[in-house]
C-alpha cells in the first residue's frame, strides 16, 4: 500500500511528470529503469535484507545451493510473455500509435532484449559449458529493463550494445548476490542492476535528435563529450535508491516487529500453497499434513495417505 499511494507516485512525478528530477537536473527516463524497476528492486532488496534465507539455501559452510524452480517451460512462457508485453510498455510511453515514434521505440526495445539474452547466454556457457535457459530468461529480462530508460532516446545501434552489457551484468550479479543474499527469481540484479545500467546508458547514447525531441535533458556522452548528463542519470538513480530503500526498509522493519513478514520454519516445510491457501499446487506434493488440513481438500473430501506403489518406479517386471 505504501508503494502505490506513496513511493511511486512521488518518484513518478519527480522523474516523469515534470518534477524537480526531470526539470531542474533533467534527468531522462523514457518508461521507468529507474521509476519502474529500480524502485520496485530496492523494496525488494530491502525486504530480503530483514526476510534473511530460505530454508536450505545456503550450506553449513555458506556456500550457496540452487533452489530451481519447477518448470524451465513456464518460466520461457513467463518471459515471452513480458517481452511481447513490453511492445506496450515502452512504445506506449509514446502516448500515442500513430507516426514512426511508436515503432522505433518497438524495434529499439527488441534489439535490446535479443541482444541480452545473447550476452547472457554467451557468458554462461563460458562458465558452466552449458546453455542456461533460465540466465537467457534473465539475460531478456535485463536487456528489456535496461532499455526502458533509453528507447526513447537513443538510435538502433545502441540498443543491442545496452542490452548486451545488461545481459552480462545480470548474470555476474546474479552470481555475485547469491552469495550473500537469497534472492529466489534474481529480481535485485535483472531489475535493480539493469535498471541502474540502462538509466546511467542516457547519459552516454542519448542521440541530439531525441534529446531535442522529448525536450528533456542533452544528449549523452558519447554525442557531446560531455559527463553532464551522466551526471544527471546517476544523481538521480541516487536521490531514487535512497529514497525508496530508507522508507521501504523502515517500513519492513516496523512489521517484521509487529505483525511478522514471515512464515514458520513449519510452515515454509510444507509448503505455502498448503499452509496458507489449504491446497497443494501440485499433485506431487498432495501428501497429507495434518497441521494443515482444513477438510476441504479433494473436493471436500477429508486428505487420505497415497497408497504405496505397487512396483517400484525404479525396478522392472520383464525378466
Amino acid at each position: 500500500m505504501i508503494f502505490s499511494s506513496v513511493l511511486y507516485p512521488v518518484l513518478s512525478h519527480w522523474i516523469f511528470g515534470g518534477g524537480w528530477l526531470q526539470v531542474n537536473v533533467g534527468m531522462q527516463d523514457f518508461a521507468g529503469s529507474t521509476v519502474v524497476h529500480l524502485i520496485g528492486a530496492t523494496g525488494a532488496f530491502a525486504a530480503l535484507l530483514l526476510l534473511g534465507p530460505r530454508i536450505g539455501k545456503y550450506t553449513k559452510d555458506g556456500k550457496p545451493r540452487a533452489i530451481p524452480g519447477h518448470s524451465m517451460p513456464l518460466v520461457g512462457l513467463g518471459v515471452l510473455i513480458l517481452w511481447l508485453g513490453w511492445f506496450g510498455f515502452n512504445p506506449g510511453s509514446t502516448l500515442g500509435a500513430v507516426g514512426g515514434r511508436f515503432a522505433e521505440v518497438v524495434v529499439v526495445t527488441n534489439l535490446a532484449a535479443a541482444a541480452g539474452v545473447v550476452a547472457a547466454v554467451a557468458v554462461m556457457y563460458l562458465l558452466s559449458k552449458t546453455i542456461d535457459i533460465g540466465m537467457a530468461g534473465n539475460g531478456a529480462i535485463a536487456g528489456l529493463v535496461a532499455i526502458t530508460a533509453p528507447s526513447g532516446y537513443v538510435e538502433y545501434w545502441a540498443a543491442p550494445i545496452i542490452g548486451a552489457v545488461a545481459g552480462v551484468i545480470v548474470v555476474f550479479g546474479v552470481i555475485a548476490i547469491e552469495k550473500v543474499i537469497d534472492d529466489p527469481v534474481g529480481a535485485t540484479s535483472a531489475h535493480g542492476l539493469a535498471g541502474i545500467w540502462g538509466t546511467l546508458a542516457c547519459g552516454i547514447f542519448t542521440s541530439p535528435r531525441l534529446a531535442e525531441f522529448n525536450e528533456v535533458g542533452d544528449p549523452g556522452l558519447w554525442y557531446s563529450g560531455s559527463f553532464h548528463q551522466l551526471g544527471a542519470q546517476a544523481e538521480g538513480v541516487a536521490v531514487a535508491f535512497g529514497c525508496v530503500f530508507v522508507v521501504s526498509y523502515g517500513i519492513f522493519f516496523l512489521l517484521k516487529k509487529t505483525i511478522g513478514i514471515r512464515v514458520s520454519p513449519e510452515e515454509e516445510d510444507a509448503g505455502l500453497d498448503i499452509s496458507e491457501h489449504g491446497m497443494y499446487g501440485y499433485p506431487e506434493q498432495f501428501i497429507p499434513q495434518p497441521e494443515y488440513s482444513t477438510g476441504l481438500l479433494s473436493g471436500g473430501m477429508p486428505p487420505v495417505a497415497a497408497p504405496a506403489p505397487a512396483v517400484s518406479p525404479m525396478t522392472t517386471t520383464e525378466p
